[in-house]
């Protein structure tokens, strides 16, 4: 390995540690709810760019499996007793199942059609969570508990809790990262880029697009079962349709070529939800000019544009005088 890349890949593990660092150490400045809100919605755009940023799959379902993880984990918490893991797999079960469905239905269409089957789909869910009767309909399920992690670890304070949550999303990450390095993840993009011709090269393109769903899913499942625990309650907005065309706009507010880039966008989205809410009915006029301007001038994301100006900085010819 050349000096380069030896030094590149150091920087950028000096710079997630560092990063690490500061996390560790926000609680003391702001208030841990708002920090594992943010953590849930980091996770939740990161998922759903794998199906979109590097399967060029549009979903308009994806609360689906955020909210069905979070009933189910909220149910199994509160009426079934079980630990705090166990209530997540629970959660991360049905989000699996559920993407396994969806994607049986929807993966070999494409385009429009492909996300208006998937967002037919998640009102279909959105329908069984309002009716179903251990939902609670319109009222959620509430004061879900903080049962302690592996029956031991006590999760009850919002301080211990977003510790936990900020290893579960640094674990979550660092496999969505690797799943994105992975020979699984560059056939992805090479499925994106150029359908057509990564059949031709024998890719069983289907088959690589419903894992991506169902992958995807599990892990937006994940951020769907935590966000259970921070609130104590699951309701219809997990699993209603501005929900998933909320995490669309995180995912290209970040941008879509880097797999946790949307979790800027998704950190810009919450941080305007609190700073923007004293404005009251404004907040939807001004969020909405706000992603506007952001679409036109950052048409890749404000990570790939700043990636795209770091790499023409670099291929710019270096001038020294003669």
């Amino acid at each position: 390995m050349s000096a380069a890349p030896m030094n590149s890949y150091k920087n950028q593990k000096a710079i997630w540690a560092g990063i690490f660092l500061v996390a560790l150490a926000l609680p003391a400045f702001i208030y841990p709810v708002v920090l594992m809100n943010v953590l849930v919605f980091m996770l939740f755009a990161c998922a759903f760019n794998l199906m979109l940023g590097f399967g060029g799959l549009l979903s308009f379902g994806h609360a689906a499996f955020f909210g069905s993880a979070a009933y189910v984990t909220g149910h199994a918490a509160k009426e079934w007793g079980l630990t705090f893991e166990l209530a997540v797999a629970c959660g991360v079960l049905v989000a699996l199942a559920l993407g396994w469905i969806f994607a049986l239905i929807a993966v070999r269409s494409k385009g429009i059609y492909f996300a208006m089957i998937t967002l037919a789909l998640s009102q279909m869910i959105y329908y069984i969570a309002l009716q179903a009767p251990f939902t609670g309909g319109e009222d959620g399920i509430q004061s879900i508990p903080r049962p302690p992690v592996f029956g031991v670890i006590d999760v009850s304070s919002n301080l211990a809790l977003f510790y936990t949550i900020l290893v579960i999303f640094v674990i979550a990450m660092l496999a969505l990262v690797r799943i994105s390095q992975s020979a699984f993840g560059q056939s992805l993009k090479a499925i994106r880029d150029n359908e057509d011709r990564a059949i031709s090269l024998g890719y069983d393109v289907v088959k690589y697009k419903q894992m991506a769903f169902v992958i995807s899913a599990g892990f937006s499942g994940i951020a769907g079962s935590l966000k259970v625990f921070v609130f104590s309650i699951a309701t219809l907005t997990d699993v209603s349709w501005l929900l998933s065309g909320e995490v669309v706009l995180m995912a290209l507010l970040g941008g879509l070529g880097i797999i946790w880039a949307p979790a800027l966008g998704a950190l810009i989205v919450v941080a305007m939800q609190y700073l923007l809410a004293p404005y009251g009915a404004w907040v939807t006029i001004l969020q909405g000019l706000i992603f506007m301007s952001c679409v036109l001038l950052f048409r890749e994301g404000i990570l790939g544009m700043i990636r795209d100006l770091l790499n023409r900085r670099r291929a710019k010819p270096s001038t020294s005088p003669n």
